[in-house]
């Protein structure tokens, strides 16, 4: 089994390079399963409900979220009829919308996709790993992949949450940074594990906004507006492959063969 996820897609230009590539990455790649984060596809700042069924009109089977999931206003009414548009799972439970899904992907495998969010540095929200917990448990026994997109910002965090759901999940992906990082591998016990997969829009800028507010704001330390930036587009992903022959992990769920960050850039 193949699984593509899309790293952070920032507004516009984000999209574009969905639209423009998506499809025939997954077609030349034999993805089974497309996932992305969609925090930042409205300018920048959340998503709305228009721009979450343009994305997966696109190809992409679920949407993961995180701190901004909540930014635009309208999202609070859409997120409870769109279960593939998921926010993090450990927010307070009456919130609208749910961190966890469960479908089947293309090539007839039952997979879940659980969203959490870190505490480190970020909004003092409900523990993420007890959080984990509750949620696997709710996972009917016949789901064979098991994928967690940990949104946080330090590294510690998401390092830890990797180590600590070694053999219960097939997959670990962080974001939230916008900075790819180089450590993606596979955990003793067959979870595959990055850091941080990086984003999908402009990096002509600091981490997609354009460059001059964001020094502006450095240099002043007073409030500045921030603006999607351009150039040098690039669509930052990593593609998960499964051992489906081998043994399973002791959650009974398919081990990862392999993490490969892929990278695509766009003049």
């Amino acid at each position: 089994m193949r699984v593509l996820f899309v790293g952070d897609i920032v507004g516009s230009p984000g999209r574009q390079i969905v639209h423009d590539r998506l499809a025939d990455i997954v077609a030349e790649r034999q993805v089974d399963l497309v996932i992305a984060n969609g925090e930042n596809s409205a300018s920048g700042f959340g998503i709305t409900p228009r721009l979450a069924e343009e994305l997966l009109k696109k190809g992409i089977d679920v949407l993961t979220g995180g701190n901004h999931s909540w930014d635009r206003k309208e999202i609070l009414e859409y997120l409870p009829h769109e279960p593939r548009l998921l926010r993090p799972a450990n927010f307070p439970e009456g919130n609208a919308g749910s961190g966890l899904y469960v479908g089947t992907a293309k090539n007839g495998v039952k997979y879940a996709v659980l969203n959490l969010q870190g505490r480190v540095f970020m909004t003092p929200i409900d523990d993420p790993f007890r959080k984990a917990d509750s949620e696997l448990a709710r996972i009917p026994e016949d789901v064979a992949f098991v994928f967690v997109d940990m949104h946080a910002e330090t590294t510690s965090e998401k390092i830890a949450m990797g180590w600590y759901l070694d053999g219960r999940v097939t997959a670990v992906v962080g974001t939230h940074t916008h900075v790819a990082t180089a450590d993606e591998h596979v955990f003793p016990q067959g979870t595959a594990y990055i850091t941080d997969v990086g984003m999908t829009g402009p990096h002509g800028g600091v981490i997609g906004m354009d460059r001059n507010g964001i020094i502006g704001k450095f240099l002043t330390g007073l409030p500045a507006r921030f603006e999607v930036a351009s150039g040098d587009m690039q669509m930052n992903c990593v593609l998960i492959e499964t051992d489906d022959q081998g043994p399973r992990n002791a959650a009974g769920r398919l081990r990862a063969r392999s993490i490969a960050r892929l990278r695509f850039c766009i003049d």
